[in-house]
């Protein structure tokens, strides 16, 4: 996917980057959240985003001693030898495939929807929704980078303008006294952090991007740093002031139907109109779920796409691409037809395998890249102190997982 280098656009990075993160996912956050509540929530997405912005720069440095077509495959297997490559590859695609299956499940969905009202009818087959969908952005992506920046760039606006129309009458309505529950109902904090943090990490994924960034960019490490650190900060805003929005209207005691509902949508909205006046906010967050399920599979699939080219060494050719688009494309789109809404039991293990190649293995990687190559170049400041402060994050939110996956970790629900 190569481009000349005067049409890639540092607005364009940077919405990559915003347009991965801001998933469906970001929905979950105050349902996930609710047990730690605001301020708690609040230090833990500020963290959270410096040590996956942190992570996503380590991949940049390990990418800079590689060719611009090198993706992790080449930088793993060359840096720290077969079983981290074999068990990097394993991870990655497992967390792609998953995500790049769950938004055409979850877009085909709303195609479908979106269709029905457009033709008065009720009648239009869910795998038409899918396929719709998936036509669409996959071929965004299989033509260039530079489609998907340019057809990011008018999701993103679309998901702004939505968000701010959704938000507009519900943040000035926040409540301080909600936001610090003075209620006191239920208090107790910090206790309820582990089944947050693997939520929190899910919702700063962007790092199978960066080497396709870089590529973008011709190797110009500065504008991928610029792109990553925005991009990823104007993230962390949004979620700031979708916090405000949602915990700052809905006490924390009220949140019990909706994390009964696994933190559905309109579970959500319902318990918010007990509370305040959402107008129209159902359709307007529903759109702005759609917008941000389409930049999320632009992003990802993205990243997989290069990840697959570069594993298989698969040249930029109309052959090569081809063969790229049917691995990359195909195989989650089969299985959403096949099994639509099955990646629900297995979404719950895809922060486990996202904590070994976003956290994990870019500090190794970055450990032998500084002891193997002399050269100056860029490099992530903090030494040793920043490889052990990532490498930390990525064991705790293992930790995280295993504990609420036994049921040992405190699962927040009000009485």
């Amino acid at each position: 996917m190569s481009l000349a280098h005067s049409k890639a656009s540092l607005i364009g990075g940077t919405l990559i980057i915003t347009g991965t993160i801001m998933g469906a996912g970001m929905l979950a956050i105050p349902t996930a959240t609710a047990g730690i509540w605001f301020y708690p929530s609040l230090i833990l997405l500020a963290l959270t985003w410096l040590c996956m912005m942190t992570s996503g720069l380590l991949i940049l440095e390990a990418n800079t001693h590689y060719s611009l077509e090198a993706s992790f495959p080449t930088m793993v297997k060359d840096l720290l030898g077969p079983f981290w490559y074999v068990l990097n590859g394993l991870s990655l695609a497992f967390v792609l495939y998953i995500l790049t299956y769950a938004y055409i499940s979850a877009g085909g969905d709303l195609t479908r929807h979106n269709l029905n009202a457009l033709l008065g009818s009720d009648q239009v087959p869910y795998w038409l929704g899918q396929t719709v969908f998936f036509i669409v952005l996959a071929g965004c992506v299989w033509f260039s980078t530079l489609w998907v920046t340019r057809f990011n760039a008018i999701l993103i606006g679309g998901m702004v303008l939505t968000f701010v129309a959704a938000c507009s009458g519900m943040v000035p309505t926040a409540s301080w006294s909600v936001l610090t529950n003075e209620s006191g109902a239920q208090a107790g904090y910090w206790g309820y952090i582990w089944p947050t943090l693997t939520v929190a990490l899910a919702s700063f994924g962007f790092h199978g991007n960066v080497p396709s960034l870089r590529r973008y960019f011709q190797g110009d490490a500065r504008r991928v740093t610029i792109a990553v650190i925005s991009g990823s900060f104007l993230a962390l805003l949004v979620y700031v002031f979708w916090q405000i929005a949602v915990q700052g209207n809905l006490p924390r005691v009220a949140f019990s139907p909706v994390i009964a509902d696994d933190g559905q949508l309109s579970s959500l909205i319902d318990a918010l109109s007990a509370y305040t006046q959402t107008g129209n906010a159902m359709a307007l967050l529903s759109l702005f779920t759609y917008l941000a399920i389409a930049t999320s599979f632009l992003g990802v699939t993205l990243g997989l796409f290069d990840f697959i080219a570069d594993l298989f060494s698969w040249d930029d050719s109309a052959f090569g691409k081809a063969k790229t688009a049917a691995v990359t494309f195909l195989p989650p789109f089969i299985f959403c037809l096949w099994k639509p809404y099955g990646f629900v039991s297995a979404i719950g293990y895809a922060g486990l395998a996202a904590t070994i190649w976003v956290a994990i293995i870019p500090v190794l990687m970055v450990y032998v890249a500084r002891r193997r190559f002399n050269q100056q170049g860029f490099r992530v400041p903090g030494g040793v102190v920043t490889l052990a402060i990532v490498m930390l994050f990525g064991v705790l939110n293992i930790a995280a997982h295993f504990l609420a996956q036994f049921g040992i970790a405190a699962q927040y629900m009000p009485s």
